[in-house]
Order: structure tokens, then sequence, then C-alpha cells
């Protein structure tokens, strides 16, 4: 028999829910010099963005990643399914590099170049214009729903979600060719997984850049918690300075002169304000903290209003902030093991990829002799066995090819030594070799075929083949 449930007393603990109830932020806008870089890389990394998939090269896309074709179109690179090694080269070289800007300076990427801190950004700079300023924005939505307000509202959504379909359009247009992707559009004649990546990539710029923010990067991202395993000491990171700022408090110029010295920081909580995650920057490093200096300038200003020194929220280290090193000495601690490593090793696959992308054979075949027909005996007595000759002209221009072969005596290409295979194009064919009956013994005989490009002897490739003699 159950118990009856004893009424809570006062003296009872209060209860503690799993979950935080979501608070919004409404983040200020913080101008200095850490804004301004911002600034420059959401313009630079957009324009890169937006403009590439529209450049032309060779009388085509200048970059396309033509998944019906099965070729990456780079500039004058073609890259094709057997180039995946330079994906893999690519993949590797990005994720050293991110651990060696990590290692340096904490969270750079996520406060400069991270595609969800830039989207943010604009859709932040869209709200603030549309909506006005912190205060006007809550002022707004804590006001009744009256015409004013929604019409602003369907103002700014309606500015976000034609930016969030934009920039679907412009992913997808990096895997079709954006002439066809304009006239399907223009047409409605958009094909399903077009329809589909455009409206699923748009919805979730929308959805994250426009509500989901500082929850993205604090419960979704999965670099923010395994950031502190590339933390040092010596790393550089957004830092609160207590011995300057504490005991916090409000200045006043008619404080008498028993009054407790109070430190630096006025504790107008600007630096909460302006923080996109919501954090407090002087409760120390929290991983929620993406490094985007926001604080930084926003206590500049302050300190040049109170006639106090900058940096009182500043780039510095552990280790400085312990020893009190100068900016020299901190620059001096950058070089230090693990960031010889990082760069050592970056710098080894860079060069490796980049020597053997220069160097990369713009020829490749591949031979697969006719199982069906294993040999046959010609009109004039020679054997013949038959091959599928697929060849691969990586380049974009049309090549001709002479097609060799040997290994046994007497060995000779049957129908013609010679095929054109037009620019970045797989073409296959058949090729009739056939020899002598005493060229070699009964069974299967080791033979070689040589593609040479008849304009430039020294694309050439030399693959092994077995002949069959009965």
């Amino acid at each position: 028999m159950s118990q009856p449930t004893r009424p809570r007393q006062e003296s009872d603990p209060a209860p503690v829910s799993f979950y935080e109830k979501h608070k919004v932020i409404y983040a200020k806008r913080a101008r200095g010099y850490f804004d301004n870089w911002r600034i420059a890389l959401v313009l630079l990394t957009q324009a890169i963005f937006y403009v590439t998939p529209w450049l032309q090269w060779n009388g085509r896309q200048a970059v396309l990643l033509h998944l019906v074709e099965r070729k990456f179109y780079i500039f004058g690179v073609v890259f094709w399914p057997q180039d995946v090694i330079y994906l893999t080269a690519l993949l590797i070289v990005s994720a050293y590099a991110l651990f060696l800007v990590t290692a340096v300076a904490g969270r750079l990427f996520c406060g400069y170049a991270c595609p969800q801190t830039v989207y943010t950004q604009i859709f932040m700079w869209i709200e603030n214009w549309v909506e006005g300023d912190r205060n006007a924005r809550i002022k707004r939505d804590k006001g009744p729903l009256d015409a004013t307000k929604l019409r602003i509202k369907a103002t700014k959504h309606l500015l976000w979600g034609t930016l969030a379909l934009w920039t679907g359009f412009t992913l997808v247009s990096y895997f079709t060719p954006v002439s066809e992707l304009m006239v399907s559009v223009r047409h409605g004649t958009l094909g399903g997984w077009e329809i589909f990546w455009i409206f699923f990539y748009g919805g979730f710029t929308y959805l994250m850049a426009g509500f989901l923010r500082e929850q993205v990067c604090k419960y979704m991202c999965p670099y923010a918690r395994f950031q502190s395993v590339m933390f040092d000491p010596d790393t550089l990171i957004i830092s609160y300075d207590p011995e300057r700022g504490e005991p916090r408090g409000v200045r006043r110029k008619d404080a008498a002169t028993t009054t407790a010295k109070r430190g630096d920081c006025i504790d107008c909580d600007l630096c909460v304000q302006v923080c996109p995650t919501g954090i407090d920057i002087r409760n120390g490093l929290q991983y929620e903290c993406i490094g985007c200096a926001a604080c930084v300038d926003i206590c500049d200003q302050v300190m040049d209003k109170v006639k106090q020194p900058r940096g009182l929220i500043r780039y510095s280290t552990e280790t400085a902030m312990a020893q009190h090193l100068s900016r020299q000495d901190i620059l001096r601690h950058i070089v230090r093991p693990r960031i010889v490593l990082y760069t050592a090793i970056l710098l080894l696959i860079t060069g490796l990829a980049g020597w053997f992308l220069a160097h990369r054979m713009p020829l490749k075949v591949d031979i697969i002799r006719d199982r069906s027909v294993l040999a046959r005996e010609a009109d004039d007595g020679r054997i013949e066995n038959v091959y599928m000759l697929q060849i691969m002209n990586t380049e974009e221009r049309a090549q001709r090819y002479r097609v060799t072969v040997d290994g046994l005596p007497g060995a000779e290409i049957a129908d013609g030594d010679e095929v054109d295979v037009p620019a970045a194009t797989l073409h296959g064919f058949n090729a009739v070799v056939s020899v002598p009956p005493e060229a070699g013994r009964q069974g299967a005989n080791p033979i070689h075929f040589e593609i040479t490009a008849i304009d430039n002897p020294d694309i050439k490739v030399r693959e092994k083949a077995s002949f069959l003699l009965p």
C-alpha cells in the first residue's frame, strides 16, 4: 500500500530542475578595434562565398563540385573520384590548422570566421537596423502586440528569410551550375534535390542565426566541448584582470579619501550586455566564450571614460596574468613544443600535398581484359586478346594519345594505336592486341601498355596486363 505524500515544508530544499530555462539574450553592439576586424572578416568570407559561383574559367564555372559528372572543378584543376587523397589531405590540413590556431589564440576561429558567428552577426545587423538598439528591442518585446510591432517584426523576418534563401541558393550553385540554376528558378523547373537543399540549408541558416544563436555555440557545437584539451597556460584567451579590477564598484567623484580603495571595474555590466553568449567574463574562462572580444572593446571604452588605462579585459594568457608578463614576453611564450609540433606537421602535410598536386599526371588509365573471350585466333594465324582501355584526360584541353604494347615479341595493336580524348573526359575503347603463336608460353604472359600524349611525351602512363596464349 502506497504511503501518502508528505506536504512540502518551508525547511525543505528548493526543487532543482534538470533543465535551465532559456533566457533571450539581447546583445548590445560594441564598436571598437576588434569589432572592425570582425566586420572585415564577415565581409571577406561572405564576398568569397556569394561571388565565387559567378566566376568563370575557360568558359565554365570556376568552382563547381559537379556531382552528376563526378568532377570537381577548382579554377584550372579538375579533380576526379580517384583524387580523393587530395580531399583527405585538405581535411587533415584544415584540422591541424584549427589545432594550431586554437593552441595559439583560443577560439579565434569561432569569434571571427565560424559560419554560425558570421551569419548570427549579419542577422543581428539586420535586427539592429530594423528594430533598433538593445533597449529598444527589450522594450518592444515586453510591450503589447500592436500593428507597429507586427510590421517591424514582419519586416525583420522577411529580410532574414530572403537572406537565408539566397544563402541556400548559393550553396546549391556550388553543386549545380549557377547558370542552369537561374534558368530553372525563372522557369519553375527546379529539381527535387535542388529545392530540398535550398530550403534545407536556408531553413537552418534562418533557424540557427535568427533564433538559436548562442545555443548552437553552447550546446550543439562539439568544438566548444573539446577545445579545452588544446588549451594550455600560454594560450591567448579573453581575460579579466581581477587584481586590477577588484573590488569592483561604482566610482563617485565626491567620495571621501577615506573610502576603501576600489578596483578599476565600475561594475557597469556592459561586458555582459555585449556578450553574444550571455556570460560574465569576470567569472573567469568559460567554455561558452567564443573569443569575439566584444567585451574587450566595450571595456576599453568605459576605461577611457573613467580615465583609467585600457586592458582591464584583454587578450592574455594564464601564465601572463599570474606572472605579470609584458606583451613581448607573451609573444615569446608562443613558440613552445606544442606549437612547433603543430606547425611542423602542418607544413609537412601542406608541402607534400602541394608537391604531389603540382606533379600530378593529367592522365589516368584503367585496363580490363575482356573475359568473355580469353583468346582467339585471327585469320592470319596470330593470337588476339581484347582489352577495354579507360583513358581519363584530366586536362581542360583535348589530347591525342598513342597506345603501344610490349612484353611479348611481335606484340602490336591491331586496330590503330592512336585515340582522341576530349578535354576533362573519360573515354573508353576496345584495344585488340595480337602476337605470333610462338611469342610466349602457354597461359598468362605479362605485357605492358604505354599510353603517351602525342603533343607532350612527358605525359605518359605505363600499365601492366596479362596476355593469354592457348
